[in-house]
């Protein structure tokens, strides 16, 4: 059945980078939109960014914009996002998640058809 599972999460010191990956073991991740969600300690969980099935203009939230980077291997049939300059905040389990073939309604969530199982990212000096 479809599954997401993601990797690549870790303990990095701020300023760090990471590189979160996503894939759905024998299926395709090519013909749906594609979002990452994390949940930090306490706190409900958040859209962090999204990338639609036409691989569009990405959606970025406000406190991540210019330091995350979403992106899809069509080839490799994975989704990735790219962690530049993590800060202490941005410390969370993030989540990949699929939905319909655009972006738009992403940050409630019911946009949401299937989650990963998430990946902990660590920011600590």
């Amino acid at each position: 059945h479809f599954q997401l599972v993601e990797s690549g999460g870790g303990l990095v010191q701020p300023g760090g980078s990471l590189r979160l990956s996503c894939a759905a073991p024998g299926y395709t991740l090519n013909d749906k939109a594609i979002a990452w969600y994390r949940q930090a300690p306490g706190k409900e969980r958040e859209g962090v960014s999204c990338l639609g099935s036409a691989d569009d203009t990405p959606v970025y939230e406000n406190s991540v914009q210019g330091r995350f980077a979403i992106s899809r291997d069509r080839g490799e049939n994975t989704a990735h996002l790219e962690m530049n300059n993590l800060k202490v905040e941005d410390t969370a389990v993030y989540y990949c998640a699929v939905g319909s073939l655009y972006c738009s309604g992403y940050r409630s969530q019911q946009w949401v058809n299937y989650w990963g199982r998430g990946t902990l990212v660590t920011v600590s000096s």
